[in-house]
């Protein structure tokens, strides 16, 4: 076996590069493209809104893009 230094910076980046990609493997293997259970946008911008997590232009931005969406009409 050899040893090899690399800067922490180079370092730290190849490990966020590899945590990153094993939530992009969980994730697709979870399934997170499914619809959401919920059709009704009022009560989905509603659960959101009253997390407190989120902004509220970060809200009415996702008002419009359900707006848009054929999903929830």
């Amino acid at each position: 076996m050899q040893t090899i230094t690399i800067p922490k910076k180079e370092y730290e980046a190849l490990v966020d590069r590899g945590l990153r990609y094993e939530y992009l493997q969980k994730a697709i293997k979870e399934d997170v493209f499914l619809s959401p259970p919920e059709k009704n946008s009022k009560i989905v911008l509603k659960h959101m809104s009253a997390t407190g997590k989120y902004s509220k232009k970060f809200i009415k931005s996702l008002e419009v893009g359900l707006k848009r969406s054929s999903y929830f009409k």
